[in-house]
Order: C-alpha cells, then sequence, then structure tokens
C-alpha cells in the first residue's frame, strides 16, 4: 500500500488501520439489510478534509465489495481493492485543505474479521446482528477510515425485514413501515469515532424513560423482560452519580441493548452499550459492568483517544468508576476495592507499562485495575474536592476531543499543591507497582 497507510507513532498498534493524511468529516450510510440471509448493500458517501496533498485516498473495507466509486466533481474514478483497503485514485491531486466527498457503492455478506482480539465487527445473532468494533471492526460493515482520533458525524438509514428493531448510532429521527419492509433514519451530530459507530438489529422491545434531560431506550426481547427491568433499575441513579462527578452527560440520550444470545462481554457504542442475554440475572449480578458501560460516554466516548496505546484513559477511568458507583450506592468503598485490587496486582507479573501496554496486553485486566488504582493514588494525594473537579473539568474541556496521556498529566499538575511528575512516571511508566499512598 501507499505511504498514505504508513504508521505514525501514536498509531504502531494498528498501523494498517486508517490515516492521518485526511480527516472525515461526516458519514452519510445507506444501508440495505436482509437478515433472513445475511445481505447487505450499502452507499456511503464520505465527507472529508485532506491533510496533506493527496494522490490517492486510502478506506478500510473488509469483506465486502466495492462495486462503484465516486469522487465528487468526477465522472469516472479509478479504484482498486484489496482484502482490507480500497485505494481510490483521484484524476488529479486533492491539495492538503480540501475538502472532497467521495461515494462508494458496496455489497456482500458482512462477517466478523479475525484479529489477535478475537473476532470483530458485524456478527450475526440467532435471530438478528450486533456490532461489536472495538478496536478494528468498523471497517466490516462500511468503508471508513478507521483511527481512533478521526471522529465525525453520522446519518445511518437502514432497511431491513419490518419484523425487526434497529439501533444504530444516533437519535431516530425517522422510523417507517412499507411492503414489509422497516425503514430506521438515525442521526449522530456529536464527533464520534468509527469503533463506535454500531447497528444492532433484533426482535427487540423499546422502552423509553427519561433521567433529567436524558432520555434512556431499553431494547430487550419480550421474554427477557423482568430480568431486564430489574436489572437496569439502578440505571437513573448512576445517570445521577456520574453527572454529579464527571459533569452533564455528553449525548441527548442513552440506548440499552440487551440481546437474547448469550455475549462474552458487554459493548459500548456511542451513547449506546449492548449486553448479552448473560448479562441478566435479574438479581444485579451485573451492575458493576452497567456502570463500567455507562461511564464510557464519559471516558472514551466523548473524551476520546489519540491512540489505542492511551487506552488506560478510557478503561481505567471506567473501572474507577465502578468503584465510585459503589461507594455511592452502599457498597465497599472506592478505597477498599482499590486496596482488594492493588494486592491482587501484586501478585501479577509486573512487566507491564500502562501508558504503552503494547497491543497484545491492551485489553489486559492489569490496565483496567491499575489505571483505576493510578487515578485512586491521586484522588488520595490531591483530596476529593480537587480530585472531582479535575474529572469534571477533565470532561468538561476534552468534550467531544481527543487526548492522549501527555495531555492528562499535563491537565492534573494544577489540581496539586506538589509537582506530579515522579508520581505518573511510576504509575504510567514502570513497571513497578508503586504504592496507593505513595
Amino acid at each position: 500500500m501507499s505511504g498514505a497507510l504508513a504508521a505514525s507513532a501514536p498509531h504502531v498498534y494498528l498501523p494498517r488501520s486508517g490515516t492521518d493524511d485526511y480527516a472525515v468529516v461526516s458519514y452519510d450510510l445507506t444501508l440495505d439489510y436482509r437478515v433472513a440471509n445475511n445481505r447487505l448493500e450499502g452507499v456511503a458517501v464520505i465527507t472529508a478534509r485532506a491533510e496533506t496533498r493527496l494522490t490517492a485516498i486510502v478506506l478500510d473495507l473488509v469483506h465486502l465489495r466495492a462495486k462503484k466509486v465516486r469522487l465528487a466533481g468526477e465522472k469516472r474514478t479509478k479504484h482498486s481493492q484489496n482484502a482490507t483497503h480500497l485505494r481510490i485514485a483521484p484524476a488529479t491531486p486533492i491539495e492538503a485543505g480540501s475538502e472532497f466527498q467521495v461515494e462508494v457503492v458496496y455489497d456482500g455478506s458482512p462477517a466478523p474479521r479475525r484479529t489477535r482480539w478475537g473476532t470483530l465487527g458485524w456478527e450475526e445473532l440467532t435471530d438478528g446482528v450486533i456490532v461489536a468494533a472495538q478496536p478494528s471492526g468498523a471497517p466490516t460493515w462500511f468503508p471508513c477510515n478507521d483511527r481512533p482520533s478521526d471522529k465525525a458525524s453520522y446519518r445511518i438509514r437502514i432497511t431491513t425485514e419490518a419484523a425487526y428493531t434497529v439501533v444504530a448510532t444516533g437519535e431516530l429521527i425517522e422510523h417507517r413501515v412499507s411492503a414489509g419492509r422497516g425503514m430506521w433514519l438515525f442521526e449522530r451530530p456529536e464527533p464520534t469515532a468509527t469503533y463506535l459507530a454500531a447497528v444492532q438489529i433484533g426482535r427487540y422491545t423499546l422502552e423509553p424513560r427519561r433521567t433529567g434531560d436524558v432520555e434512556v431506550v431499553l431494547a430487550y426481547p419480550g421474554s427477557l423482560a423482568r430480568r431486564v427491568l430489574a436489572d437496569f433499575a439502578p440505571l437513573s441513579r448512576m445517570l445521577d452519580c456520574f453527572q454529579e462527578r464527571f459533569g452533564p452527560y455528553p449525548f441527548p440520550s442513552y440506548t440499552v441493548v440487551v440481546t437474547e444470545d448469550a455475549l462474552e462481554i458487554p459493548l459500548e457504542a456511542q451513547a449506546m452499550a449492548t449486553f448479552g442475554e448473560s448479562h441478566v440475572d435479574g438479581r444485579g449480578g451485573s451492575e458493576r459492568l452497567i456502570a463500567h458501560e455507562l461511564a464510557h460516554q464519559w471516558f472514551g466516548n466523548s473524551v476520546g483517544l489519540a491512540s489505542w496505546r492511551d487506552i488506560w484513559l478510557n478503561e481505567g477511568f471506567a473501572c474507577y468508576a465502578e468503584w465510585i458507583w459503589s461507594e455511592a450506592s452502599g457498597g465497599p468503598s472506592a478505597n477498599t476495592l482499590a486496596r482488594t485490587h492493588h494486592a491482587i496486582l501484586r501478585l501479577k507479573a509486573h512487566d507491564l507499562v500502562l501508558a504503552d501496554p503494547g497491543p497484545d496486553t491492551m485489553f489486559d485486566d492489569r490496565v483496567y485495575k491499575r489505571g483505576a488504582c493510578t487515578l485512586h493514588a491521586l484522588r488520595k494525594r490531591i483530596g476529593d474536592e480537587r480530585f472531582f473537579a479535575l474529572l469534571r473539568d477533565w470532561c468538561g474541556g476534552h468534550r467531544f476531543g481527543t487526548v492522549d496521556t501527555a495531555t492528562f498529566e499535563a491537565f492534573a499538575a494544577p489540581y496539586s499543591d506538589e509537582p506530579l511528575d515522579d508520581f505518573f512516571d511510576a504509575w504510567l511508566r514502570q513497571t513497578r507497582l508503586p504504592s496507593l499512598s505513595a
């Protein structure tokens, strides 16, 4: 592939996913999907801005075939495709700073891609579909610039069999049924990373409810109603708790999808989380996971990652939010949980660097728990008042932006009377586990 795919330092974890040569402004996706035979026909209109002089536009696209490609202003646009990328050749170079628009007509039978982290992307259920894209599954259902730092707005129009409910990235703008087919239109103006764009299709009951200014929607199979309603009863209180500690919820709504199938882990998407039947028992058995996925709407979704090596800023913060919720809801305190998990971390291998864990271990539980312990140690060092002011200001100051570890270190510095350089160096760049009170 061309230099458009060359890895820059922040992107060494997924060097062949996406490019910094252009930035996408918006994705406008029109999808026609047949659940019965897993057939997808799509049209993607991608508006982007060149960051450098472009002699080629490279999009990530996996398992799907581009039938026609047209760059706005051209009658015919040359393109070629391999197993993972679509390469588009403009008739003349696109100059840096110029905006361009490309339309891709594509089709195929979408399927997950195999990665070192398992299979990712568009996945058929027993009777429906989910998208599990983190970190590199988005190209299994639409052509995209698949980097976490490249956020864009979305318009997604999906037509499928009328018996199915569709939940997708964005607010529902329109739904209508004609000739046995249901059309669903969603719009998400807030900047969204490709891995956080999602489509979930199933035979779901939709139950709206409201918490303050936030519209909450539960989507679930009727057979699981009792268990779902019992387990998600604390969701409104969680929203209140997190808004007090992290600042206003970043989106107009929050949708929870519970599938009829068992899932190994819950999945976060922009203003959405998906749980499996295995996560609802009617007795609150997944309460910490519910808190974790909700917290990602602040940490990871609104405040996004510049690169995957900074994943502790997603997972460490969401894990610490579990402890904050436990403390606020009458469970073990954050201090008790931090001490417990710190003791467990002491027994594990001390070979992980939190600020750069490496692609093989970026989803290791030590990233989650050491990240959370880092935040608790910071809380003990600067005190509750400053710590929670820091979290609120962090979420507000970087709303819908992207950040890295160095950004957080610099941002936190004014909240401490003493320099934090040695503190962060010990927790983030050394393998040895520091004391919680050091």
